[in-house]
């Protein structure tokens, strides 16, 4: 994007360059009388050994303009550093050659190879679009997942964010996703976009090795800005990644999957910008603006008519002390179509992945779903498995209160329902593809522990064909 062999003369007949700022305050440049510039114009910093930084316009007035430095304003001093307004936003080159190839949060490789030669410069912030030109989601995506598919069933260009907290399995979960997503009925794999915000260098290299071991590593293309890259990065790191993702989708018609962890970092690094330029802090101290902020990393999803390709998302967020009700998580909540929310005590159990079945939920799954899709009896089967563990929590409780053997023999059977449903549906290797028939199957063993009376949410027809066939089958055995 910027070559530095350039001379700076030549720079400066393509922009206007300034000496000397005004203040500098972390990764934060204030300089004042400056001619009108645009916010997220891309910014050149020059410290007094020449050394050459981007940045970006954060905030601009008719007194002073606020540039973030990517890379820290370390080394700088106010009379010496020199700053040149580009006109233009930061833009990334994408092609489909970047898929295989590591980068860093700007979209620089960090693999030891060339930068890609771009087939377009795109601007990461992305473009808008007319909702009236979005297609609806109705693809059913099989993960090999029973507790996704057969419960919270992801669809094509939905963005359905894990919920997870701190220690949680959330990382095998998603590159479990990544290796095994695919659509049924269609001979098509995802490309993956992986973008990884302030995780450690174990997280990064475990994706990495998960990828290759499984051999899908030239189809992702991962953006990493780790913990002891500066903090400011980490905005960029969604909008690079998606701006790939966008790129694949729409001009070169692949699926692509994009997963962004940690959504937490990214909203840490916001709430330290804001609290940088003095902002009024809104709840718990991060921007009033975080729920319009996040909106736009979100909204990045979905399928547009005309086209072929897709993006679906898969954001991850660790909960502050698992707490759904704060900031993140609960505007999260509103902006995407469900979430699978991971359960502490469940993991601490043993059981992978540790998704708890009642506050998880895909608001999109009822489309996506039943005859010509999966199988007709599917929506019926995840309502009544909802209903029955539901149920399940309750005979926990109240056995937590009076002890078990004061449970009637129906709370009994319901309680044996709950350890088979945990053990044979919810729990599987962190390798386990199960098909979506599989799943469906493994649904229906698990609620012919129950007495058929307690069925209420399928039908007579169901029941006959898959009930009572395992129920005969288990008589026989």
């Amino acid at each position: 994007m910027i070559d530095r062999n350039v001379p700076l003369q030549e720079r400066l007949r393509t922009g206007r360059e300034y000496v000397g700022i005004h203040k500098l305050d972390g990764p934060l440049l204030f300089i004042k009388n400056t001619h009108a510039v645009g916010y997220r114009e891309l910014v050149e910093c020059i410290d007094s050994t020449g050394t050459l930084r981007l940045g970006q316009v954060l905030d601009t007035s008719e007194d002073v303009v606020v540039v973030q430095v990517f890379s820290g304003t370390s080394g700088m001093n106010l009379p010496q550093t020199r700053v040149r307004f580009l006109g233009k936003p930061h833009t990334l080159n994408v092609t489909k050659s970047m898929l295989g190839r590591v980068f860093n949060g700007l979209g620089k490789a960090v693999d030891g190879g060339s930068e890609p030669v771009g087939d377009q410069q795109l601007d990461v912030n992305g473009q808008p679009v007319n909702p009236t030109a979005r297609e609806y989601p109705k693809d059913f995506i099989q993960t090999g997942i029973s507790v996704i598919d057969g419960m919270n069933t992801l669809i094509r260009g939905q963005k359905l964010p894990i919920f997870s907290g701190n220690g949680l399995p959330h990382n095998v979960l998603a590159a479990q996703i990544a290796r095994q997503a695919r659509i049924k009925g269609q001979d098509s794999e995802f490309a993956v976009v992986f973008a990884a915000m302030g995780v450690k260098h174990d997280v990064a290299r475990y994706f990495i090795d998960s990828f290759e071991a499984s051999g899908v590593l030239d189809n992702v293309a991962l953006f990493l800005s780790l913990a002891d890259d500066p903090s400011i990065e980490r905005l960029s790191t969604p909008r690079s990644a998606l701006t790939l993702a966008e790129h694949l989708a729409f001009n070169e018609g692949l699926h692509v999957l994009v997963i962004m962890t940690d959504m937490s970092n990214y909203c840490e690094s916001l709430r330290e910008i804001s609290t940088l330029r003095g902002e009024i802090p809104s709840r718990k101290g991060y921007p009033g603006y975080l729920y319009s902020d996040l909106a736009e990393l979100y909204e990045r999803s979905g399928m547009l008519k005309g086209f072929k390709g897709s993006i679906t998302q898969v954001p991850i967020l660790t909960m502050p002390n698992d707490d759904i009700s704060h900031p993140i998580p609960d505007l999260s909540g509103y902006i995407t179509e469900g979430q699978i929310v991971f359960e502490r005590e469940m993991n601490g159990r043993g059981i992978y992945p540790p998704v708890a079945g009642l506050p998880s939920l895909s608001r999109l799954m009822k489309d996506g779903i039943g005859e010509g899709m999966t199988r007709k009896d599917h929506p019926h089967l995840a309502s009544q498995l909802f209903a029955a563990y539901s149920y399940v929590k309750d005979v926990r409780n109240l056995a937590s209160v009076i002890g078990e053997e004061e449970l009637t023999p129906l709370d009994h059977q319901y309680m044996e329902f709950g350890e088979n449903f945990e053990k044979n549906f919810v729990s599987q290797g962190k390798d386990e593809n199960r098909s979506i028939e599989e799943t469906l199957d493994r649904g229906w063993e698990a609620l012919s522990l129950l007495p058929s009376e307690e069925l209420h949410r399928v039908t007579e027809e169901e029941l006959e064909t898959y009930y009572r066939r395992i129920s005969d089958r288990r008589d026989h055995e």
